[in-house]
């Protein structure tokens, strides 16, 4: 098994990088997160994971071995491939992925192309105590909220141009603060937050 490489990018794209190691080429698939952290011209250490098919064997690369391990969970469950997994870990950071999942956070992961409502809670189920107990996380207290006002008001102040994360977490703020508390209202106080 390769644990790791090691070497000089020779090749690199969003969702994959080639790395020379003493004259041998070798391809692997990475997320986003972890091609905004190489450098084309440093050398690179990679965290891997090979997976074998019927039809491929394939090398997949993490900047760092939480991403890695996050990966290799994400695969064990029943519905999640190495594909969705690397799509999950270009949409999440490894650090927001147990989040999620500690949080049982099903819209999260139904959020991600290629993650439906059934993969998004076996996911969940499947996963929760593992990430509680090897990672001592917690679930947040401060659970993201899910409304038609959340959806809306999140859609407008995109609209309006402010970024989504940001945006959300105001949101969220609001929403706990006042659940029942007007879509204009929640937009208006949004935006004395900024």
């Amino acid at each position: 098994m390769i644990s790791f490489v090691k070497g000089k990018v020779f090749d690199i794209t969003p969702t994959y990088v080639i790395i020379d190691n003493n004259g041998i080429g070798y391809h692997i698939f990475i997320s986003l997160n972890t091609y905004g952290q190489i450098h084309p011209d440093k050398p690179v250490l990679l965290y891997t994971e090979p997976v074998i098919r019927d039809d491929a064997h394939l090398l997949y690369g993490f900047f760092d071995s939480l991403e890695r391990e996050i990966f290799k969970l994400l695969i064990s469950v029943s519905g999640i491939g190495a594909n969705t997994a690397m799509l999950i870990l270009s949409s999440l950071t490894s650090k927001d992925v147990q989040q999620v999942i500690a949080n049982e956070d099903v819209a999260a992961l139904k959020a991600i192309k290629g993650i439906g409502s059934k993969t998004a809670q076996r996911a969940i189920i499947e996963l929760k105590d593992k990430i509680l107990k090897t990672y001592d996380i917690s679930p947040d207290q401060s659970r993201s909220v899910s409304s038609p006002v959340k959806e809306e008001a999140l859609s407008a102040l995109e609209a309006l141009g402010f970024p989504k994360k940001p945006s959300e977490k105001v949101i969220d703020e609001i929403l706990r603060e006042n659940p029942e508390i007007s879509l204009e209202k929640t937009i208006k106080l949004a935006l004395k937050r900024f």
